[in-house]
């Protein structure tokens, strides 16, 4: 018996249209920064700030568009969309969307950061705040929906279900840098890389995780 991984290009081959599309988004975040940053009269140390939320919500899009999963049965999708959501509510612990309230004023308020940052809704509680950034809110959607999709696959796949928890170094590194931080101290070395490039790398695993969750690769005799 032998098995063999199979790997539909189609599914992730960009058609005519999808480019057209890409080209359109891809203008617009554009646009809507310089209109940003001439009214903000903001000054920009680190340019690359501004590309990471794009790369998270434009990756994130792709992936949502290109992505119908079909269940088998009722108790497969129900399966499926718990896990998706206990997934998404532990993404959102772990990435900062949601934590304990600090010292915050009560209430709402939103902030209006760069274009992907921003607008971003804020709310602080008693119990807790919520800090709701659009490439985040949108890149942890996206990967609890990605999940949702795995688990329909998983009776087909037995790696799918593996697959699915790459997606929490995703949101979990910038925890990494803060034990870093804490262990080795904030002058070390290895603290200040970690701090300095957390986003980044952060930004590069979530690429790559989407990546293996759209591809899902599938398994036959």
């Amino acid at each position: 018996m032998t098995r063999t991984i199979g790997l539909d290009l189609d599914r992730i081959r960009p058609g005519r249209d999808t480019l057209l599309w890409a080209g359109l988004l891809v203008n617009t975040e554009i646009i809507l920064t310089v209109v940003y940053l001439l009214a903000a009269d903001v000054t920009i140390e680190e340019w690359r700030f501004l590309v990471y939320p794009f790369v998270w919500l434009n990756v994130a899009i792709w992936a949502l568009v290109r992505t119908d999963p079909t269940p088998r049965s009722s108790r497969d999708r129900y399966l499926g969309a718990g896990i998706a959501v206990g997934y998404f509510l532990a993404l959102a612990y772990a990435g900062g969307l949601v934590a304990p309230p600090g010292h915050a004023a009560m209430g709402w308020r939103l902030a209006w950061l760069p274009p992907g940052w921003g607008p971003a809704l804020m709310f602080t509680g008693e119990s807790f705040k919520l800090t709701l950034m659009p490439y985040n809110l949108v890149g942890y959607a996206a990967l609890a929906y990605l999940v949702y999709a795995t688990v329909l696959d998983a009776a087909g796949s037995a790696i799918s279900g593996a697959l699915g928890l790459l997606s929490c170094v995703s949101c979990t590194w910038p925890v990494f840098a803060g034990l870093l931080t804490s262990v080795a101290g904030a002058g070390s070395a290895i603290a200040t890389v970690a701090n300095e490039w957390s986003y980044a790398i952060s930004t590069v695993v979530f690429v790559l995780t989407v990546g293996l969750l759209s591809w899902r690769p599938t398994f036959g005799r």
